[in-house]
């Protein structure tokens, strides 16, 4: 469903509003807001238990939240209210896309295959729902042809060229994780969201994943992660975000939020009348 009287800047593309997720007693989000903006990484840091997936969660249509708006703007101007979707529109009509914590690959297919597998919804219009690629149609060869070209794309992108032939499931950890991320943006998703992907990855693993994310972010994709490696977030974040108990505490750069003295507290476990004192002994003002 979309809709057109929704009051947003031209360069935001998603917009979180008042947003509130209830389960049973336990309030997980409240009230929480925030902007990611188009064309820059936005980064949903805090805590353990501080209520990052859940928003992400709310975003993708995993859950309907108990109140709020979520926006979703795509480039011709069409807008999405997400809340409002089944989630599998919101992959194809709002054109979000996201990956898991734990990664999620067809093990047995090979890394090209995995690649083709996303575009299948594509591949099967163009054949027709099945009697056109039978029989072997121009409509269906095109179509055919343009999904092997994007999957070799991105597998160049994602430093995989090399083991398109492999089972997925025999690549190293890091690999899994840039494969995963490949294989969203075969969806060609406007907003790509990523729960955790630096996740147990080493540093040289680390570094590969963040040249993926620049190169995604320089081709006009917007994302929104969540990441506990704060060496990850500080070094290719245009905008991170603080939640603590469900709650917005900080929201801003890089440089803005690590000096945050609420959130050196939510991550040091102090109150926040104690900051002062564990900065000056301890962090001198960084975190």
């Amino acid at each position: 469903m979309a809709s057109g009287n929704i009051d947003m800047t031209k360069d935001t593309i998603l917009k979180v509003e008042h947003l509130s997720m209830k389960f049973g007693g336990l309030m997980a989000i409240n009230d929480f807001s925030f902007e990611a903006k188009r064309g820059e990484i936005t980064a949903l840091i805090g805590p353990n238990g501080a209520g990052k997936t859940t928003v992400f969660n709310c975003i993708t249509g995993f859950y309907k939240p108990t109140m709020g708006m979520i926006t979703m703007r795509r480039r011709t101007g069409e807008e999405h209210l997400l809340e409002r979707l089944p989630d599998f529109e919101i992959t194809k009509k709002a054109k979000v896309a996201r990956t898991f914590q734990n990664i999620r690959l067809f093990s047995g297919l090979t890394v090209l295959e995995n690649l083709l597998v996303a575009q299948h919804n594509a591949l099967m219009k163009a054949s027709g729902y099945t009697f056109l690629g039978l029989l072997g149609m121009p409509v269906y060869k095109k179509a055919a042809a343009g999904a092997i070209d994007k999957a070799k794309y991105w597998l160049d992108k994602a430093d995989l060229t090399e083991r398109a032939d492999d089972p997925a499931g025999d690549l190293p950890y890091g690999a899994q994780r840039r494969l995963e991320i490949a294989r969203a943006m075969c969806t060609e998703p406007e907003l790509l969201c990523l729960d955790e992907p630096a996740a147990g990855l080493n540093p040289k693993e680390s570094l590969a994943l963040n040249n993926l994310l620049r190169g995604i972010r320089a081709e006009g994709t917007s994302l929104l992660l969540i990441e506990h490696d704060m060496s990850v977030v500080m070094e290719i974040s245009d905008h991170v975000v603080v939640l603590e108990y469900g709650q917005k505490i900080s929201d801003g750069t890089p440089d803005h939020v690590k000096n945050d003295p609420k959130v050196i507290a939510a991550y040091l476990g102090v109150e926040d009348d104690e900051v002062e004192e564990v900065i000056a002994e301890e962090l001198g003002g960084t975190l």
